[in-house]
């Protein structure tokens, strides 16, 4: 396995691939920022996660519309060239790809939040006690 670092959004990622694999990780992670990024300036997130959610129903729809036969579908040879096939198979793969590192990427920031919650209630209950404390005296 290689190892890379890729980053979308500012943020840095680790990601492990196939050798060889290195370039299509790279472009696959440029294409998901540009996507982000694209979103970000539209100011339609109020947060990074609400962020990822949106991009990774911009990326989920892009591979519908494939499937669909909105966008060019793979095999979909009626005037088309056999490079233009072979670049419909690959971004439907990138897609699909990204959608599914999107989809990860929102589990993971699922549970940081869920984490950060859990902390924020810890800690109010310990303020809520040290109040009680200090107003006794």
């Amino acid at each position: 396995m290689s190892e890379i670092t890729i980053t979308i959004n500012g943020r840095n990622y680790d990601i492990s691939c196939d050798p060889g694999q290195e370039g299509r990780v790279m472009d696959l992670a440029t294409y998901v920022d540009q996507r982000v990024k694209e979103i970000a300036r539209s100011g339609a997130a109020y947060n990074d996660s609400h962020l990822l959610v949106l991009a990774t129903l911009f990326l989920a729809n892009e591979a519908l519309e494939v499937r669909e036969g909105i966008l060019p579908q793979v095999g979909d040879v009626s005037g088309s060239t056999e490079q233009e096939n072979m670049e419909a198979v690959e971004r439907q793969s990138e897609l699909e790809e990204a959608l599914a590192r999107a989809e990860a990427e929102l589990a993971e920031l699922k549970l940081e939040r869920d984490e950060i919650l859990s902390v924020t209630k810890n800690l109010t209950k310990r303020v809520d006690v040290l109040s009680e404390k200090v107003a006794s005296f």
